[in-house]
């Protein structure tokens, strides 16, 4: 076991399964945009680098301004919906039970807003300190500067800090950082994708966490 005195949490695909929710958003946009809707595999598997960059793939358009109005039709239904059909993973409050002397944030490339919305619906936003969105489009997972920017500004110590997700993004994020990493099988990420990373843990499961934090 690791003396972890900070644990940085991605969402989805590690807390929670918001696929459908998430869909749902996004095939709203794409009817009032008059745009093909997609499956939830097919859209799922855009999920992880932002919303604005899940826009373009969705859309299939690098356009600015119909991101924009894709963005904001996409943004105000999730909002309305972010906890219709979106689950927890098993064991999830339970192991941010046994955390609650931990300091604990979210990590996630999604809008904070988006975030929060969602965790509040299912119970767990006041498990965390902070929640770090994506909304800086310049400085998201899996660039170091999520990580250092939240090391200034919660006087967090990289040493004793550990981030938990789902996909290589996030590996790739507490590599970059000087971060221990833990990657959680149950989510989106694929393991060709993640395993080659080494990541200094991997579980099956959240109740895992167990064994690796003091």
């Amino acid at each position: 076991m690791a003396s972890f005195d900070s644990i940085f949490f991605d969402v989805d695909g590690t807390l929670v399964d918001a696929r459908a929710d998430i869909a749902n958003a996004m095939n709203h946009a794409l009817r009032v945009l008059k745009r093909p809707e997609l499956s939830v595999a097919v859209i799922s598997s855009h999920i992880g680098f932002g919303v604005r960059d899940l826009m373009r793939k969705c859309l299939g358009d690098s356009d600015e301004a119909m991101v924009d109005k894709a963005t904001k039709l996409y943004s105000d239904h999730y909002i309305a919906h972010a906890a219709d059909e979106t689950i927890l993973y098993p064991h999830a409050v339970e192991i941010l039970e046994y955390l609650k002397d931990k300091r604990k944030f979210i990590l996630t490339n999604r809008y904070a807003s988006f975030a929060e919305v969602a965790l509040r619906g299912l119970g767990i936003a006041e498990y965390f300190e902070e929640i770090i969105g994506g909304d800086d489009e310049n400085c998201i997972k899996p660039m170091a500067c999520v990580v250092d920017r939240a090391v200034e500004r919660f006087r967090v110590d990289k040493r004793k800090s550990l981030i938990v997700g789902d996909m290589d993004v996030d590996v790739m994020t507490g590599k970059n950082a000087g971060v221990s990493t833990c990657w959680v099988t149950h989510g989106l990420g694929k393991r060709e994708d993640v395993a080659p990373l080494n990541p200094d843990y991997t579980i099956d499961d959240l109740i895992e966490l167990k064994r690796i934090i003091a």
